[in-house]
C-alpha cells in the first residue's frame, strides 16, 4: 500500500523520482527498530473508534516524550510505523511513537467538520487526544514533552491538533499539509478542492484569526512551534499551501512573515526560518524541489530533521549562543535603554535593531550578558530578589545566582535563584515596556527567543 495518496480517493498517486531531487548523497536515517508495535484497545472517550498503536523502544527514556504520528490517505498506523524513520529514530532518542489509524480503515483524517476545528468538539482529535493521555497514564509519558506530526491528511490533521490543543503541544512538524480550516465544509472527512488545488489564500490576519478565534477561543498562553514542509511539484496538494501555512503560523506565533535566515542544508532543499536563526525558530520551512506528494522519503533526513527541530533528539538551547532575544508576544527585542551601562538600570523591550544593546550572549555560567564600549554587563534579578515584580536589569557580572538564568525548550527563561519568569510587564507590546520577573503562568509576554 503506498501512503499519503488519494484524498477521499479523488487523487491517483504520483511517485516522482524525488530521492533524486534531493540528492543521492544523503546519510541514512537509522535501521533496525528492536521493539515491536503494539496495539492499545479501551483507551477513553473515542466518538469515531479510532485504532490506536503504540510504539515503546526498549530504551524508553524516563518521563519520555511522545510523538504523535499520523498517516496519510489510505494509510493506517502500522503502515506509517513500517514506511517512515521515526521509530527507528525512536530507537535511538528513547521517545515514545503513537501511530493512530483512521475509522474506517484507510480513511482520511476529519479535518473538516465543526466538531474536528474545535477544541473537545468531538470527531477524531477528541480519539487522539484520549490517545495521549493514555500514553501519559499508562506508559510514563510526559506531558510536557508532548508533539505531533504527519503527511498529507496526517500534516492537515497536524496543523487541526496544534490549533485545538495550543497548550498540550509544544510543537509539531507538517508535511504536504494545509492550513487549519482550509479544508473546512462542515462535514466530517469532507472534500475541499479549492483548497486541495492551492485556491484559498487569506491574509497572514485572517488565518491567524481563524486560529484564535475558532480553535480554542480565549486561550492565550503560549503557542507550539510549527515546522512545515512541502514539495514544490506535488500535484494532489499544491505547492501554494505552504505559503499559507507559513501565513498563517507566523501571524498565530508573532513573528515576522520575514524570515529570520534561509539556507539549503541539503541539495534541493531550501530552508526558511521565522522568529530566530540562532537559538530557536518559532516556524521552520522546507520546499522541496522537484518532489511530489510522497514526503517525508524514508531512508533520507527528513524525519530526524523534524525530531530535531521538535527537540526529541535532546536539542535544546545551548549555552554559547549570541544574538537578539525576542520577545514573542510583544514582536520586541530585550533592550538596554539608550545603551546605558549604568549598573541597575531596568531593561526594556524595544523594537528590534540589531545594535549592540540588544545582542546578548548566553554564556557556559548560564549568564546572559551585554556587552556596551567595552563593558560586559549580565542580566540581573534586582536586589537578588524573588519576588513577582522584581526587576530585570544589568549589573556588573558577580557570579551569582540571580545573575544565572535558564534557557528553557518551552520558550521560557527563568532565574535559576528564584524560578520566575522573565516577563514583559503586562503583556504590553508598545516600546518601551519594562521587563521584569513574575510566576511563570505560559503567557507569550514569557516567550523568549535566542537569535
Amino acid at each position: 500500500m503506498l501512503r499519503s495518496r488519494n484524498l477521499n480517493s479523488r487523487l491517483l498517486v504520483v511517485l516522482l523520482a524525488v530521492v533524486a531531487a534531493i540528492g543521492v548523497s544523503l546519510p541514512a536515517a537509522p535501521q533496525a527498530v528492536a521493539a515491536s508495535l503494539t496495539q492499545v484497545t479501551n483507551f477513553g472517550t473515542n466518538p469515531t473508534n479510532l485504532q490506536m498503536y503504540l510504539y515503546v523502544p526498549n530504551n524508553a527514556k524516563p518521563d519520555p516524550p511522545i510523538l504523535l504520528a499520523l498517516h496519510g490517505c489510505q494509510g493506517s498506523g502500522p503502515y506509517l510505523y513500517s514506511s517512515t524513520d521515526f521509530a527507528a529514530l525512536a530507537d535511538q532518542y528513547g521517545f515514545l511513537v503513537i501511530y493512530p489509524s483512521t475509522n474506517p480503515g484507510g480513511s482520511c483524517w476529519d479535518v473538516s467538520s465543526d466538531q474536528a476545528l474545535r477544541r473537545n468538539g468531538g470527531s477524531d482529535p477528541v480519539g487522539l487526544m484520549s490517545m495521549i493521555t493514555y500514553t501519559e497514564q499508562h506508559y510514563g509519558g510526559n506531558p510536557d514533552a508532548v508533539y505531533v506530526t504527519g503527511e498529507s491528511s496526517g500534516g492537515m490533521m497536524t496543523n487541526v491538533m496544534l490549533a485545538d490543543y495550543p497548550d498540550v503541544f509544544k510543537a509539531g512538524a507538517a508535511f504536504m499539509g494545509v492550513p487549519y480550516h482550509c479544508f473546512y465544509t462542515g462535514t466530517a472527512r469532507g472534500w475541499n478542492g479549492p483548497c486541495a488545488g492551492g485556491q484559498v489564500s487569506m491574509t497572514a490576519q485572517q488565518w491567524g484569526d481563524l486560529v484564535r478565534g475558532d480553535a480554542d477561543p480565549g486561550y492565550t498562553g503560549p503557542r507550539p512551534r510549527v515546522q512545515l514542509w512541502h514539495g514544490t511539484a506535488d500535484p494532489t496538494l499544491n505547492y501554494n499551501n505552504l505559503g499559507e501555512e507559513t501565513k498563517q503560523w507566523t501571524n498565530v506565533l508573532g513573528v515576522s512573515q520575514t524570515p529570520s535566515s534561509t539556507d539549503t542544508p541539503v541539495a534541493n532543499w531550501n530552508r526558511a526560518r521565522y522568529g530566530g536563526s540562532s537559538g530557536t525558530p518559532q516556524v521552520e520551512t522546507y520546499s522541496i524541489v522537484g518532489a511530489g506528494h510522497q514526503l517525508p522519503i524514508q531512508g533520507t533526513p527528513m524525519a530526524a530533521y523534524a525530531i530535531h527541530f521538535m527537540g526529541l533528539d535532546g536539542s535544546a538551547p545551548t549555552p554559547g549562543s549570541t544574538g537578539a532575544l525576542h520577545a514573542v508576544g510583544a514582536g520586541k527585542c530585550l533592550d538596554d535603554p539608550n545603551s546605558t551601562t549604568t549598573p541597575g538600570t531596568q531593561q526594556q523591550t524595544y523594537s528590534c535593531s540589531g545594535a549592540a544593546n540588544q545582542t546578548w550572549t548566553h554564556t557556559t555560567s548560564n549568564q546572559l550578558t551585554l556587552t556596551l564600549g567595552g563593558s560586559t554587563l549580565c542580566l540581573d534579578a534586582d536586589d537578588r530578589g524573588t519576588a513577582n515584580g522584581t526587576k530585570a536589569i544589568v549589573w556588573p557580572c558577580n557570579g551569582q545566582a540571580n545573575q544565572q538564568w535558564n534557557v528553557n525548550t518551552n520558550g521560557t527563561i527563568t532565574g535559576a535563584q528564584s524560578g520566575l519568569c522573565l516577563d514583559v510587564t503586562g503583556a504590553s507590546t508598545a516600546d518601551g515596556a519594562p521587563v521584569e520577573l513574575w510566576s511563570c503562568d505560559g503567557g507569550s509576554n514569557q516567550q523568549w527567543t535566542l537569535g
